[in-house]
């Protein structure tokens, strides 16, 4: 057992030793003894997002905290199957400071495990890709991971790459971006479990964070990957604002039938994080599971799945 064992432990042992009401009072407490400043950075994005829920102490709304106490105290052992099943020691290292950034509102370890040396989805120690790929980009935006998968990789390393945006204005330029590259073809449609049609909520500080919603008559495409790809597929990114469970529903086939690798975002709620091993793990046991996490190490967002 190593330290970080010892840690993710000790941090699991004295969650547990807490009922529900203790939970949220002593992380509560945790957040109090935080600067000022810091409070406010924190406020001030929790309350431009509707991830997390809202926190404004001078109106006694402590929403955020009290849905991080409810993960804890109802999913802790869901957690503790994560640890268990990841494969390095970053990982878990990485899974260790998010729940203790949670519960005890600590800086540093988040400090220590945040990714500086790759970019956004690409460990290149765990991603190995070839010229032989098949990939899909769910919230393609306009083009970012795209580029850099082709920075990392190089020009001559797909064979066919798919990109699903539900944006029309982050559509055109991702068409514009990625127009002098062969064989990436750009749908305007949004990805879940079930064909349908969905209206677009927009996102006031970024139309990246946009979302679907269920609205009669909604004016965007929905699909599934299983009905719109029919070719094998080698790699899905899937970064749509919440929407990755749905989306993994709906690939369910390509999971089984062609083992692609994975690269999902699982900060947009906080169930994610635990919820979607678990589906991929329900699926096929052979997957080996990673977390890398690029944000701020006051809030740790950003944090990726890799399933490989």
């Amino acid at each position: 057992m190593n330290v970080i064992d010892r840690k993710f432990k000790e941090l699991i042992q004295e969650i547990k030793s807490l009922k529900e009401k203790e939970l949220y009072h002593r992380m509560r407490k945790n957040f109090d003894q935080v600067p000022d400043e810091i409070k406010k950075s924190c406020m001030d994005f929790f309350n431009k997002f509707s991830y997390w829920g809202t926190l404004d102490p001078e109106k006694n709304n402590y929403e955020e905290i009290e849905l991080k106490q409810v993960a804890l105290f109802y999913h802790i052992e869901d957690f503790v199957w994560l640890y268990d099943h990841l494969g390095d020691y970053r990982s878990k290292k990485t899974l260790y400071s998010i729940l203790n950034n949670w519960y005890n509102y600590d800086f540093t370890t988040t400090s220590k495990t945040r990714e500086y040396l790759f970019d956004d989805y690409f460990d290149l120690d765990l991603v190995k890709c070839n010229k032989e790929e098949v990939i899909v980009d769910l919230g393609a935006y306009t083009g970012d991971t795209i580029l850099s998968y082709l920075k990392n990789y190089g020009t001559d390393s797909y064979k066919k790459i798919y990109c699903y945006e539900v944006t029309p204005s982050s559509f055109e330029i991702l068409k514009e971006n990625l127009k002098y590259y062969p064989n990436i073809e750009c749908r305007l449609k949004g990805v879940g479990d079930e064909e349908t049609r969905m209206s677009l909520n927009n996102n006031e500080e970024s139309a990246s964070a946009n979302t679907l919603v269920s609205k009669e008559n909604g004016n965007v495409e929905v699909t599934t990957l299983d009905l719109d790809i029919k070719e094998p597929i080698t790699l899905i990114k899937a970064d749509i604002e919440g929407f990755e469970q749905k989306a993994l529903l709906g690939c369910k086939n390509h999971i089984l039938k062609d083992h692609p690798k994975l690269l999902i975002s699982v900060y947009h709620n906080n169930e994610d994080l635990w919820k979607i091993p678990k589906m991929i793990y329900n699926l096929r046991e052979d997957y080996k599971f990673y977390l890398r996490y690029n944000s701020s190490p006051v809030y740790p967002t950003e944090i990726t799945l890799i399933a490989i």
